[in-house]
């Protein structure tokens, strides 16, 4: 049983990565200087982990009706995701499959997230109760 379900797309630019710092208290400079990140072998500045992780359980959550009904959500992090220093940023693109309904009614997603074409999240799947 395979259903893709409709993607959804995430515009992230620095000024979501300021707010995200601030929100989350990770100040890495990673995530807001385009020097130290290329003098640690990055492409620039990469957005936070967590704040793409946040950005697809959004996706989950708007698939799933309502946040209560996330059972389970898990990713790993497989590539970094490039924000420049532009007005657009970049874009995440999440999609997700069915993968399966449980004896219990609940379905299993499969997860993609992108970011111009490359997979930056491997692993990734949530299980939606049913409704």
């Amino acid at each position: 049983m395979s259903a893709e379900l409709e993607p959804q797309t995430f515009r992230i630019t620095r000024a979501d990565l300021i707010r995200y710092a601030g929100a989350s208290g990770d100040f890495n400079t990673i995530h807001w200087s385009d020097r130290i990140a290329t003098g640690v072998g990055l492409p620039g500045v990469i957005a936070h982990g967590m704040f793409t992780m946040a950005l697809v359980g959004r996706a989950v959550t708007t698939w799933a009706g309502a946040a209560d009904a996330v059972v389970e959500f898990s990713v790993r992090f497989s590539r970094p995701v490039p924000v420049p220093d532009t007005d657009e940023g970049t874009e995440v693109v999440v999609t997700a499959s069915v993968k399966e309904v449980t004896a219990e009614g609940h379905t299993r997603l499969s997860l993609a997230a992108t970011c111009n074409g490359d997979k930056v999240l491997s692993m990734a799947q949530a299980l939606i109760r049913k409704r």
